[in-house]
């Protein structure tokens, strides 16, 4: 099962806050999880053929080999902080859950 989140910075956040916590703090702890295969975070540039920006700033895609093992990775106090710290930085992000078809 993919995980897809779509968000964007609040407008107080810092870009450069974020990825940098991103990159020292989240998607370091996250990839340790045994429920999580892969883990990438990815910045937008743009909407391909236009000028237009795209609608999320920011991409997570999350590999996941156990549902059930990920809700008990996720119930820790370790994985509740960096939860509540995400919430800090992101502004109403969607949760997506996506198979493979092709």
């Amino acid at each position: 099962m993919t995980l897809i989140v779509l968000f964007n910075l609040k407008d107080e956040t810092s870009a450069i806050k974020y990825e940098t916590w991103a990159q020292t703090v989240d998607v370091p702890t996250v990839k340790r999880l045994t429920s999580v295969s892969d883990f990438k975070v990815f910045k937008t540039s743009g909407v391909l053929g236009s000028e237009s920006p795209a609608p999320f700033q920011y991409v997570e895609i999350l590999e996941v080999n156990d549902m059930e093992q990920l809700g008990k990775d996720i119930s820790t106090d370790m994985m509740k902080s960096i939860a509540a710290q995400f919430q800090d930085f992101a502004d109403n992000p969607t949760f997506m859950m996506a198979g493979q078809i092709a």
